[in-house]
């Protein structure tokens, strides 16, 4: 029979600070409507939006997202990536491990 490619695992990085977990959601449910048009529907994308019992440190939040990471084929970036520590961090750990980036602007442009 013919072989089925695997889907794309795609990795959002999200800036997430000051902002309430409904409006995290909302935004990303959208941001993944369009990422699906963008890219094609066929992408699995990676679950990072964590739910802990208690606060935790934004330290580990980041630790739990660079595990997702590394099962990532793409890691894709929202607008405001640049000014968010974990954000940054995400990045630089894709560009490092060889993982493709696409980096958007808020017109859904990647940033050039």
């Amino acid at each position: 029979g013919e072989k089925v490619m695997p889907k794309m695992n795609v990795f959002i990085s999200q800036p997430m600070n000051g902002k309430k977990t409904e409006e995290i959601e909302y935004e990303r449910e959208q941001f993944v409507k369009d990422l699906k048009k963008y890219l094609g529907e066929d992408i699995n994308i990676l679950d990072t939006i964590f739910h802990f019992a208690e606060d935790v440190p934004s330290l580990v939040y980041l630790g739990r997202s660079l595990e997702v990471l590394a099962k990532a084929d793409l890691a894709v970036f929202m607008d405001g990536w640049e000014n968010a520590r974990g954000c940054r961090i995400e990045r630089q750990a894709a560009k490092d491990y060889d993982i493709p980036t696409l980096e958007l602007n808020g017109a859904w442009y990647p940033c050039t």
